[in-house]
């Protein structure tokens, strides 16, 4: 729609009693007052001697329209003397159409007193959780003519022109600018808050919270104490069965357990050595200390100072207590004519040095004593093939629940021609 067919009252004031008195004014040059856009009825002009209107608007534009100088329309009317609002005749109305007055009223704050002119800057970057806002941060931002006042004090109308455009941009980047600061504040205020655990400030990255030297541990806990495996003692080692398989043939080759043990007695003295063979995985040193605790017990061979047992790693022994496989015991045996590997027991090679422990029976013990009573089997295995060294023969129980001599074959049974005995490891085991 052009601007000649705008609709609306009339305008009215003084600036239309001007123009409308120097309408008779026929001069060339002089510019009519502004109008309302409307054309005039023939009731308000005198018309021509040719019975129509004359024209009130002498310039013409191409195309045939009649100029219109409205009040700020494309050409503008000049500068005005603003009026306040409360100036205002009551009833009349403004010559520019105002904006709406929620905007207006937005921008009726005092200006900001001047200050130094400085070149609008943007923050680089937001506000790290580790460290406050830049101060530019915090600055909204200025230009040359940041002090000029956006109020609309000439009654409503707010400035037009490049000058009002520039206030109400900086004015809205400053509240933007405003609200975005805000908003990163309570972004890196939750963020730290976060990080710290509650705390006010944050810790940089990369360092342990807890503890002043580092530690991650804090001094309030209690350090778990390195739990410390109890060696087991020697009656627990002797009670302990030990992996080992029942058909193992071991290499043959045999060491000597070094150290000696002197003899207690006062007896006749008998002087051992001990050899195990190798890549048994057994404990050598536990193996001759029972044979050394055990021979010298006065239940035993030694029982009233009838004889004493002295161990040496060297020299001529009277005899050599050797620990092998059962593949080994079974080839010594063999050497004096005796057949171990029916029931894997050990034997008295009495052709040889050696009293042959088999190892099987030592680390696993056997039914008729159980896996109870592996100590006990293991004193009375040295005793009965020291005993057959000694010159003593097998010997069965004669009454049935006794204990059994030391000399019977109690790996095999307990149970012999009917007669049924308990287990026991002792020569005199009443002592």
């Amino acid at each position: 729609m052009g601007r000649h067919s705008r609709k609306g009252p009339e305008p009215a004031g003084p600036e239309v009693e001007a123009a409308l008195t120097n309408e008779g004014d026929d001069r060339e040059g002089v510019r009519p007052g502004p109008g309302s856009g409307r054309r005039r009825r023939a009731a308000d002009a005198a018309s021509g001697a040719d019975g129509h209107t004359p024209s009130r608007q002498t310039g013409h534009v191409r195309g045939g329209h009649p100029e219109q100088r409205e009040p700020g329309g494309g050409w503008g009317t000049g500068p005005q003397q603003a009026v306040p609002r409360r100036q205002q005749p009551v009833g009349t109305r403004p010559l520019i159409p105002g904006p709406r007055r929620e905007f207006v009223e937005a921008f009726d704050a005092p200006p900001a007193p001047p200050g130094p002119s400085v070149p609008p800057t943007r923050p680089t970057r937001p506000a790290g959780p580790t460290g406050p806002a830049d101060e530019r941060d915090e600055r909204p931002p200025r230009g040359g003519d940041a002090d000029a006042s956006a109020s609309g004090a000439d009654g409503g109308g707010a400035r037009t022109g490049r000058e009002g455009k520039s206030v109400r941009g900086r004015t809205f980047t400053g509240i933007a600018a405003a609200a975005v600061t805000t908003v990163l504040a309570v972004v890196v205020a939750g963020q730290v808050a976060h990080d710290s655990g509650g705390t006010s400030a944050a810790q940089p990255t990369g360092v342990d919270r807890d503890g002043p030297d580092g530690a991650s541990r804090s001094d309030g806990r209690p350090t778990p104490k390195v739990a410390r495996v109890k060696p087991l003692s020697y009656a627990e080692k002797m009670a302990k069965a030990y992996p080992l398989a029942p058909k193992l043939h071991g290499s043959g080759e045999f060491e000597v357990v070094p150290g000696s043990a002197k003899a207690p007695g006062r007896g006749h003295k008998y002087r051992y050595r001990i050899d195990v063979e190798k890549g048994l995985g057994l404990d050598a040193a536990l193996f001759a200390r029972a044979v050394q605790e055990t021979l010298n017990d006065d239940r035993s061979w030694a029982h009233d100072g009838a004889m004493t047992f002295e161990r040496i790693s060297s020299g001529d022994p009277d005899f050599v207590i050797t620990l092998a496989s059962p593949g080994t015991t079974g080839d010594w045996c063999q050497k004096s004519g005796l057949d171990t590997t029916e029931d894997n027991v050990s034997c008295d090679s009495a052709a040889t040095e050696r009293v042959m422990i088999n190892a099987y029976r030592w680390a696993q013990g056997s039914s008729t004593f159980g896996p109870d009573e592996l100590f006990a089997y293991r004193q009375m295995l040295i005793n009965h093939e020291v005993g057959h060294r000694l010159g003593h023969n097998h010997v069965s129980c004669g009454t049935p629940g006794a204990l059994a001599p030391v000399m019977q074959q109690q790996t095999k049974s307990l149970n012999i021609g009917g007669i049924k005995c308990r287990p026991n490891a002792w020569v005199h085991p009443g002592s």
